[in-house]
């Protein structure tokens, strides 16, 4: 059983987030995948099983085969693409008009001013509530498979991502309208760290070819009282996919996270 720490400190400004409008769930129902970001961490994952509308078992993900990259490894990155249809903090935009699109790519790129921050990639696939339809409907490291196998995490070594979030977006369960992209920084408790420490962080929407921009987003605001930030999301509204910039933070790791959006969680 992976031990998630629950020690995080602070309240977050519901006015400063977009559509988050109810309180997050407190529970005690064992989510054993989440790897906590206070913890080294484990990356190639198998992906969680589960059905929409209920809270299935997560398999842990910790093998002998497992690559290990301690927390705090800077890894390489080519210097940053340029952003050919760059948004502000608060707008929002549909993907690609007059047109379907079957699939996207979300690839993200940040530098920091500390090197002890490494930072990483989830995202929440949520229903209209604002809510995960069950514990294991959520993606990043440690669970790199949705359950629907619309939304896979990768790791972008030597690329000039630092990591991608792939989401084919007619494979979604139904119930899924909304997908949040969070930014985290990995043992920001222990070591003092903060998004004050951060800069130039930015995602980038892609078509389905990989190469085609359709939006993209530079963060211009960092706070040195959140250690995880909303960068965007997805969502759907009125048949059409849309994205919202938000750019905005909060004081929780990544087990925190998971309560705001429904995974329950054990503190171990």
């Amino acid at each position: 059983m992976i031990t998630i720490p629950m020690n995080t400190k602070g309240a977050f400004d519901r006015s400063t987030l977009s559509d988050i409008n109810s309180s997050f769930r407190q529970g005690a129902v064992n989510a054993q995948n989440i790897a906590s970001i206070n913890k080294p961490r484990i990356t190639g994952g198998s992906p969680g099983s589960g059905s929409a509308g209920g809270t299935s078992p997560v398999h842990a993900a910790g093998t002998a085969a497992n690559q290990i990259r301690p927390a705090g490894t800077q890894r390489e990155k080519s210097p940053a693409p340029p952003l050919y249809n760059p948004i502000k903090k608060g707008q929002k935009t549909v993907l690609a008009p007059g047109r379907p699109i079957p699939a996207v790519h979300a690839c993200f790129g940040w530098e920091t001013a500390d090197s002890r921050c490494d930072l990483d990639v989830s995202a929440f696939l949520l229903t209209e509530d604002g809510k995960v339809p069950g514990d294991s409907w959520f993606v990043f490291y440690g669970q790199t498979v949705s359950p629907d196998r619309s939304t896979s995490f990768h790791e972008e070594e030597n690329a000039a991502h630092r990591e991608k979030i792939s989401i084919q977006l007619t494979r979604l369960n139904p119930s899924v309208k909304k997908i949040v992209f969070v930014l985290t920084i990995n043992d920001a408790l222990e070591n003092g760290l903060n998004f004050g420490m951060v800069k130039d962080a930015y995602v980038r929407i892609l078509d389905a070819d990989g190469r085609t921009e359709l939006v993209s987003f530079r963060m211009t605001d960092y706070y040195s009282n959140v250690i995880s930030m909303m960068i965007g999301e997805l969502y759907l509204h009125n048949g059409i996919w849309k994205f919202n910039a938000i750019g905005n933070g909060v004081a929780r790791d990544l087990a925190g996270l998971c309560e705001l959006y429904g995974v329950e969680v054990r503190n171990c």
